[in-house]
């Protein structure tokens, strides 16, 4: 699946002025809420991967946890409230990689940029600043794929949409995030301001990435988790964002 648009001709500046969407496509989807549910097999993989993984990668963990101490101070992990089901919330762990700021909120767009650290932007593009979700697995409130972790205030906007996304538990990658991410990211550091920022992800971002959730909700397996984390895994050692196609269109 690949996704194009001409993100060069829309003024993104403009967006914070448009109303925000309604979802008015979901509409017909259905509107059952119920509690998420994973299966057994895919919390046994979950548990057991997470167990295996967790043996080498905790002396990486380690190593930079002590880096980061030494160069940037405390806190080490950024530790951020986030949705692990309609009306449930859970802490949302990650290496810090920006400045402290008070009452800091929102998307990270360009106008955040500065905020980045050098580790901090090694640390993304290894993605070494997402292992401490090894720890969110192990607790249940994290699947190794699944739609990204989000804010209360998403779920809260467009609690339908979400009823049926959040199904599936929050993933360290997922449909969306291999398919969407460079998408996402092309556009979000065009945003020089918070308000933009908002604006460009609430108006371009979300709305295909739920979406792309919702595909995946409907169409999960073992098989397609499996895919998803080795495509991930190429991505994060050869920068390779493009799945492959089979045959030619």
């Amino acid at each position: 699946m690949t996704i194009h648009q001409d993100w060069e001709k829309t003024d993104i500046v403009r967006l914070a002025t448009l109303p925000q969407p309604e979802m008015s496509w979901f509409r017909g989807e259905g509107q059952d809420v119920g509690p998420a549910s994973m299966p057994l097999s895919k919390r046994l993989f979950d548990v057991t991967l997470a167990l295996v993984l967790l043996v080498p990668l905790s002396i990486i963990m380690a190593i930079f946890a002590l880096i980061l101490l030494v160069t940037q101070g405390r806190p080490i992990f950024y530790a951020a409230p986030r949705m692990a089901a309609p009306g449930r919330t859970f802490t949302h762990l990650k290496f810090r990689t920006m400045l402290c700021q008070q009452q800091d909120s929102g998307v990270t767009g360009a106008h955040k940029a500065w905020r980045i650290t050098p580790l901090g932007h090694f640390m993304r593009r290894s993605r070494v600043d997402e292992l401490p979700q090894l720890f969110n697995i192990l607790m249940g409130d994290m699947s190794f794929v699944g739609p990204r972790p989000t804010i209360r205030e998403y779920v809260e906007r467009y609690p339908a949409v979400y009823g049926q996304v959040l199904k599936s538990r929050p993933g360290v990658t997922g449909l969306a995030t291999l398919i969407y991410h460079r998408h996402e990211d092309r556009i979000l550091r065009r945003c020089k301001s918070a308000e933009a920022t908002e604006a460009a992800y609430a108006r371009r971002c979300l709305p295909t990435k739920l979406k792309i959730d919702l595909i995946y909700q409907k169409n999960r397996s073992l098989a397609m988790d499996l895919w998803i984390i080795w495509r991930t895994v190429l991505i994060v050692l050869y920068k390779d964002e493009r799945p492959r196609r089979r045959g030619r269109a």
